[in-house]
C-alpha cells in the first residue's frame, strides 16, 4: 500500500465523521473531511482525493446530487466513491450503484476497520485498472 493515499469523507455527522477519520489516519491514509454536498464537491475538484467516502443525507445538497456531479466532471469523473449511509433500502443501493459507486454500505454494518480496510480494496482494484 502506498502511503499517500487521500481519502475525502463527506458527512456531516461529525462524532461519526472523527471516529472514521481517527481510524483512517491511524492506518495511514491522509484524511479530509467535507461537512455538506457542496464542500464536498468543491474539496473532490481541489484535492483530488483516491476515494471519496459519500454520505446520502446532507445539508445543501444531498449525497446523490454530490455522486451525479461528480460523475459529469472531467477532474473527478474517475475518483472511485463509496457511499456511506444509515439508510439500507434496496432502491437506494440500486440508484447509488447506477449512478457510479463503487460501493454501497449502511453505517450500521460498518465498523471504522472496514471502511480502512476497504480504502485499500477499492484504490488497487482502481489504480490497476487502465485509465
Amino acid at each position: 500500500m502506498e502511503d499517500d493515499v487521500k481519502v475525502l469523507l463527506i458527512e456531516d455527522d461529525e462524532a461519526a465523521s472523527e471516529m472514521y477519520r481517527l481510524r483512517l489516519a491511524a492506518d495511514g491514509y491522509s484524511v479530509v473531511i467535507a461537512r455538506d454536498g457542496e464542500e464536498g464537491l468543491v474539496m473532490a475538484e481541489k484535492e483530488q482525493p483516491d476515494l471519496i467516502y459519500l454520505d446520502l443525507r446532507l445539508p445543501k445538497l444531498d449525497g446523490f446530487q454530490v455522486l451525479e456531479r461528480l460523475r459529469e466532471l472531467p477532474e473527478t469523473s474517475s475518483i472511485p466513491v463509496v457511499i456511506l449511509t444509515n439508510y439500507g433500502e434496496p432502491e437506494l443501493r440500486e440508484r447509488g450503484l447506477k449512478l457510479g459507486a463503487l460501493e454501497f454500505l449502511v453505517k450500521a454494518d460498518t465498523t471504522p476497520a472496514n471502511l480502512s480496510q476497504g480504502v485499500e480494496r477499492w484504490t488497487e482494484s482502481t489504480r490497476l485498472s487502465p485509465s
